[in-house]
């Protein structure tokens, strides 16, 4: 079995009366790129909250690389980086600058500073003042910094936010190349789709409870219904169920026919699954 990352046990966050984490069980392995996926108020972004030492359980037990987040944070800091949903930028400073002023505080040099400009593409703009800067320009500099110390794990809070598909495809193909090199990196986010391109697993979690977890193209073949719509050339509409042997003979009767107009198989619906999984749909 993969050496584990991250050990969620019985994780409960209380906000007073309200439980936004309650009883969370999850293993995250070395080198995995995980999915945390749920509507807002599901409890992802205080399970992160949890992992990045912003909040304290009020039950249960984390560890990341072997080491209780509340016994060993001062081992822990070290070993992850964080891309926060929101950003916090120094506005006056250049790009270029901002990195240099954490690159000091993880005792990084110069040069590290360089590449992870050059790696999320900001090269050309690493000499202008961050006020200028456009929102997906914002959320690259945010993963530059976050990249800086090379760390072991990678939180990611809806890291393609604000992102064109040019720029998503540079986040992800950073990601795919810090898990390649042994790194463990989890994102929370609202896209089915992103999780489908890149994760290994996603875990759904609902009200503060895990309510599935596996790979997504298990996801997505344990949920997709197996049917086929049928448009014939007269305009009538068929629908054929891919697990019934009758309706499998039947399509085959009609595609052989030559009166089919189109043939399409029935795409996966991740907001009707999360309805079925939860109870509750998906904003």
């Amino acid at each position: 079995m993969p050496e584990t990352a991250i050990h969620i046990d019985g994780l409960r966050v209380a906000y007073g009366s309200f439980v936004a984490v309650n009883g969370l069980d999850l293993n995250i392995r070395r080198g995995e790129l995980f999915g945390l996926l749920g509507p807002n108020g599901a409890g992802k972004s205080t399970t992160i909250r949890v992992l990045i030492g912003q909040r304290r359980p009020t039950a249960g037990r984390v560890s990341v690389l072997g080491h209780d987040v509340v016994r060993d944070w001062a081992a822990i800091k070290p070993l992850f980086g964080y891309v926060p949903d929101r950003e916090n930028h120094f506005e006056e400073f250049t790009g270029r600058r901002n990195l240099e002023f954490f690159a000091q505080l993880y005792n990084v040099p110069r040069l590290r500073v360089r590449d992870c400009l050059r790696l999320v593409e900001l090269e050309e703009a690493a000499d202008v003042q961050v006020r200028g800067y456009s929102l997906g320009m914002r959320r690259k500099l945010l993963l530059a910094r976050a990249l800086l110390h090379e760390p072991q794990v990678l939180y990611l809070d809806e890291p393609t936010a604000n992102l064109d598909i040019r720029s998503a495809e540079v986040v992800h193909r950073i990601l795919r190349e810090r898990v390649a090199a042994g790194a463990t990196v989890v994102l929370t986010t609202h896209d089915m789709d992103e999780v489908e391109k890149i994760c290994d697993r996603v875990g759904i979690v609902c009200k503060g409870k895990l309510v599935a977890l596996d790979s997504p193209l298990a996801l997505r073949t344990a949920h997709t219904e197996r049917m086929a719509d049928v448009i014939l050339d007269s305009g009538e509409r068929l629908a054929f169920d891919l697990d019934a042997d009758t309706d499998r003979q039947k399509l085959a009767e009609v595609v052989r026919s030559g009166r089919t107009a189109s043939v399409k198989t029935r795409e996966f619906d991740f907001h009707a699954t999360f309805l079925k999984l939860t109870g509750q749909a998906f904003e």
